[in-house]
């Protein structure tokens, strides 16, 4: 599973595209499992929601995916099942005769999932798949997800939301005017430390000044959100020291934790924000 990131303009959309086939590059080549990208697409197929999705607005939508599914090539006897199915796993059942400019945004956000999983496609391109899901959609679409994974297929999810690729991918790719960063390996460990800015929460008891020994201990600290304090940068030495400074003055931390995850952080330094 392989994320891509990138901020506005930085060539995601474009590298989808040469992926479909859609547009030729201007200079060197792009295969897939060895093919070119159309005649892989041809062959075999490619599971695909876009990023904004657009179906006849009168289309009801069961009629919607089967119409779909017979695009796809699937034969009768597996057009009724796997629609079923794609209905049932993105939660659809209630919406089924609804047309599709009767449904919200999010529900059409999960139609286009549901047509993008019709078929055991050995290859998924998602296209900022979360987009305009609540919260609770968007927490099962990240179980729709890793139910999906299979040995022999491959998922692509292009995103905003870091979060989502940190929680989802293997491996995620940083793209920035249209060149490769770097390329961040979410399973392994992390090979380095990465200086990252902290979120402290603190209490005392009385007669102790936690703002006071806060201001003390870290001369740059600021007050963030929820009473918290807000830190600068600091090796992970010289942050244990400061707590140990702390909690030997009386201060009660409660937590700290980095203001950035790890992939922000990455992201953050591969795009020189």
């Amino acid at each position: 599973m392989l994320g891509l990131a990138g901020p506005n303009g930085a060539g995601k959309s474009t590298l989808i595209s040469l992926m479909l086939g859609f547009i030729q590059p201007t200079d060197g080549e792009l295969r897939l499992d060895g093919l070119p990208p159309r005649q892989f697409v041809e062959r075999f197929g490619v599971g695909y929601l876009s990023e904004l999705i657009s179906m006849p607005p009168r289309w009801k939508l069961e009629h919607a995916l089967r119409r779909y599914g017979t695009l796809a090539g699937l034969s009768d006897e597996e057009l009724h099942s796997r629609v079923d199915l794609a209905i049932a796993t993105l939660g659809l059942e209630e919406h089924r005769g609804k047309q599709v400019r009767q449904l919200s945004k999010g529900n059409l956000q999960r139609l286009g999932l549901a047509q993008a999983l019709l078929r055991e496609d050995r290859i998924l391109i998602l296209d900022e798949p979360t987009h305009g899901l609540d919260p609770v959609w968007t927490q099962k679409f990240r179980d729709v997800v890793v139910g999906l994974r299979r040995p022999n297929r491959a998922i692509f999810i292009a995103s905003h939301n870091l979060d989502e690729l940190q929680r989802l991918c293997d491996r995620v790719a940083i793209i920035d005017h249209g060149k490769l960063q770097r390329v961040v390996d979410m399973r392994a460990p992390q090979s380095r430390v990465t200086l990252s800015p902290y979120s402290l929460s603190v209490s005392a008891p009385e007669g102790v000044d936690a703002g006071a020994e806060v201001r003390r201990t870290f001369p740059n600290a600021r007050v963030g959100e929820a009473g918290s304090w807000e830190i600068d940068p600091l090796p992970l030495p010289a942050l244990n020291e400061g707590l140990v400074a702390l909690i030997g003055r009386g201060v009660l931390v409660a937590s700290v934790t980095p203001a950035h995850t790890a992939l922000e952080q990455q992201f953050r330094e591969a795009v020189g924000q």
